[in-house]
């Protein structure tokens, strides 16, 4: 018990120097509210507005799966390196493991979860026949930008 004791006494002296550092502050600092200190605060930049809507949920799904991925291979590698002295057992335990995270994986992935972006659907282009006619070519339906004004056959440098 003896060999533990610094340990001990560190963690208890960090506990100690956290809490008063906490109750230090909360007596001493000035109390003086305003709508400027209440306001998120953003790189120095005043927000405008209030944001159009909530983050997508997606995001913090796939940072999750890329951290799953992460400690899969943590595990995996100290498997790969003594594979030998675990024997059936190691075995079975990654097995096990790597079954569970790619039924989660395949699940996230039947869920949508890693569809990013607008959903695409198909048109309908007979509605739109003049649009896609063989007339049009690029010379008929781009706009050069810059060329209005110059005399034909002068091209930009």
């Amino acid at each position: 018990m003896g060999q533990y004791l610094p340990i001990i006494v560190l963690a208890v002296l960090a506990a100690l120097f956290g809490v008063m550092t906490l109750a230090a502050s909360h007596l001493l600092a000035p109390r003086r509210p305003s709508d400027a200190k209440e306001a998120p605060y953003e790189c120095g930049i005043v927000p405008s507005r209030e944001p159009p809507e909530r983050f997508p949920v997606n995001f913090y799904i796939v940072a999750m799966l890329f951290i799953m991925f992460d400690i899969e291979i943590i595990f995996l590698y100290p498997y790969a390196i003594g594979r030998e002295n675990l024997g059936v057992y190691g075995f079975v335990a990654i097995m096990i493991f790597s079954v569970l995270f790619f039924l989660t994986f395949v699940y996230e992935v039947a869920r949508g979860g890693l569809d990013w972006g607008p959903v695409h659907r198909s048109r309908d282009l007979s509605a739109d026949a003049d649009i896609v006619s063989p007339e049009r070519t690029s010379a008929s339906t781009v706009r050069h930008v810059g060329l209005d004004g110059r005399p034909a056959g002068e091209e930009a440098a």
